[in-house]
């Protein structure tokens, strides 16, 4: 009877913080504006591709059509693909191709394809990005604009991800915004905090600042590349995170499925495999989700009413984002249901770590031990 006010008071206390503070993350912002950079340096893009003839065509075509007055070139890295991917990308002036047929042990399969394409650059700003997104032809001036203005060492973006799906739509919004609540954008793009993050789909570097930090053998077995990379760009200089709205991604999820599989692929593995993380991470997710709405089902009085506060403040927090993904704002009624998949995806990741199997992408196993 004393504990449940208690839990009570916390979880509302824990939602006014993060509604209030916390970085204000759930802003959905900042985002760059279309830009011209005051200068244009030579830039490599580095596509790494595994099995990516459905989307790697758009991706390439629209590398090659940016609107940029500096020299570009585009390295696609086919890492071993079987669906000829390297075919599908075409031929141009611009576009060269690293075909790889296998990978060190200690690598990841992108980090090692990157790592290819970086030694075959020799610009001194390079542009990592994925085979499955479409480029805006004014993105890499406006990217380079910003890593000009600032000036900053690193600049990544969160594309927009495709949203077509039924099972998208439900779930795909809540992916950004809970990056966004782990990562809030303010404090990585702040130089006096700690928390650094990237989103690999799209991160413009300058070649120095990757050599300063001993390069891509440096994170050569993370998983969560992008966040690695991240933080050790801020450990010694600056980085920034934003939103895109001149790429996106068009990676289909259709079902349910395949979202959980895009979860539990790399959930435990940010909590660096660690149990202790795991049970303080459901903790916390309860406190934040579940406690509201017990209370509002089953509390009376005060109780129901911190309940009703705290779910408020939840599911304002979510309209910015719903609202950048043009999804009804009624969605956010059902961020406890979305949560609850997270959290079991997540606890899917960890029991299958612990079972030995591990995650599978593109048909290689990761999290379980496997080369």
């Amino acid at each position: 009877m004393l504990l449940s006010p208690i839990i009570s008071l916390l979880s509302l206390l824990i939602w006014i913080y993060l509604f209030f503070g916390h970085g204000r993350f759930w802003r959905s912002g900042p985002q760059l504006p279309p830009a011209a950079p005051s200068d244009f340096p030579d830039i490599d893009v580095i596509v790494p591709a595994r099995d990516e003839a459905g989307t790697v065509g758009a991706a390439i075509g629209s590398l090659l059509a940016q609107d940029y007055a500096g020299r570009l070139r585009v390295i696609l890295v086919d890492d071993n693909s079987t669906d000829g991917t390297a075919n599908m990308a075409g031929a141009a002036a611009r576009l060269s191709v690293i075909r790889l047929q296998s990978k060190p042990a200690g690598w990841s399969g992108k980090l090692w394809a990157l790592s290819q394409g970086v030694a075959a650059s020799t610009a001194p700003v390079l542009l990592f990005t994925d085979a499955d997104i479409v480029h805006d032809p004014r993105h890499l001036s406006s990217l380079a604009a910003k890593l000009l203005q600032t000036p900053v060492d690193m600049v990544s973006e969160m594309v927009r991800l495709n949203c077509t799906s039924a099972a998208e739509r439900a779930l795909v919004p809540a992916f950004v915004y809970f990056f966004q609540m782990l990562y809030p954008f303010d404090r990585v793009n702040d130089p006096s905090s700690r928390i650094a993050a990237a989103a690999g789909g799209t991160v413009l570097i300058r070649r120095d600042a990757l050599q300063r930090i001993g390069g891509l053998d440096s994170i050569k077995d993370c998983l969560i590349d992008d966040v690695a990379l991240a933080k050790l760009v801020k450990k010694t200089g600056s980085i920034f995170l934003g939103h895109s709205g001149l790429a996106a991604s068009v990676r289909a999820y259709p079902g349910l499925g395949d979202i959980w599989r895009m979860i539990s692929r790399t959930a435990f593995t940010q909590l660096r495999y660690s149990a202790l993380l795991l049970a303080l991470t459901l903790l916390a997710l309860s406190l934040v989700w579940l406690v509201p709405a017990g209370e509002i089902l089953f509390g009376h009085g005060w109780a129901r009413g911190r309940g009703l506060l705290a779910f408020s403040l939840g599911a304002l927090s979510y309209l910015p984002t719903l609202a950048r993904y043009e999804r009804h704002r009624l969605w956010a009624l059902a961020l406890l249901l979305i949560a609850l998949f997270y959290m079991a995806a997540t606890l899917s990741s960890a029991l299958s770590h612990w079972l030995g199997r591990g995650a599978r992408w593109k048909d290689r196993a990761y999290g379980s031990g496997s080369p």
